[in-house]
């Protein structure tokens, strides 16, 4: 049976390793292309182009996010040479660890460059193609930190939250465009963003890649009618 997503052009930030890796090698495996933007999209490029089937392309794009004065226009760039956009993934992010009282304002807006202004430039460079087209899909992978909030995580629980906020008064603003925006709200995730950050958590009882990746594939497979505005997706263990 045919996937609906062959055929699809799917955008996916951060995609050259952890989430957005996995989600790239499942969506390439149902025949779909997929942009790779990342700041290395070449390491994953290899890997994910040998699983793909016939109708399926992959292409890599260099792009630094945390640059958010050219992240607009170089993703419109992108969609005009990928021929087009029909989803967009916005996985790219970063963890930081320390007590609000502690963090350093340029730390601060780190965190917030990547994990939500970035985002927002990602959105603005795809939605006119999409307005267009009267049609796309926007997923935001934001956090269970965009839902709770935890010690010590304050600049990374203020980015998701806010992104939770914005995705929802996006879909506000699409839906009579033919627009869906969906975000998926991870528990903890065994991805290499621990290895940079001093947390000592049991990594093996956490979610897998692949975990998140299979239930934004689930998302993006909805039917036209139908969409999930959040989803929370968490490893039985619970919080860690």
């Amino acid at each position: 049976m045919t996937s609906q997503l062959a055929g699809q052009k799917i955008l996916i930030t951060g995609a050259s390793s952890g989430i957005g890796k996995a989600t790239a090698s499942a969506l390439v495996k149902l025949g779909a292309s997929v942009a790779l933007v990342s700041r290395n999209p070449d390491r994953a490029i290899a890997d994910i182009s040998a699983q793909k089937t016939a109708s399926a392309s992959v292409k890599a794009y260099e792009l630094d996010l945390s640059d958010v004065s050219s992240v607009a226009a170089k993703i419109e760039n992108i969609v005009a040479d990928f021929g087009g956009v029909d989803t967009l993934v916005n996985n790219a992010g970063m963890a930081y660890i320390g007590e609000l009282i502690d963090t350093p304002l340029a730390d601060w807006q780190k965190v917030i460059d990547l994990n939500l202004t970035s985002v927002f430039q990602c959105i603005q460079a795809v939605l006119p193609a999409m307005r267009r087209q009267q049609h796309g899909t926007i997923v935001n992978v934001a956090s269970i930190a965009a839902k709770q909030a935890f010690p010590q995580w304050g600049a990374y629980c203020a980015s998701k939250f806010g992104l939770l906020g914005m995705a929802q008064a996006l879909a506000e603003e699409e839906r009579s465009h033919g627009i869906k925006v969906m975000s998926i709200c991870p528990g903890s995730v065994n991805t290499p963003l621990w290895d940079t950050v001093a947390a000592n958590f049991d990594r093996e009882a956490m979610l897998t890649e692949d975990n998140v990746a299979d239930a934004i594939v689930y998302l993006l497979s909805l039917p036209a009618n139908a969409v999930v505005s959040d989803l929370v997706l968490m490893p039985n263990a619970g919080v860690l």
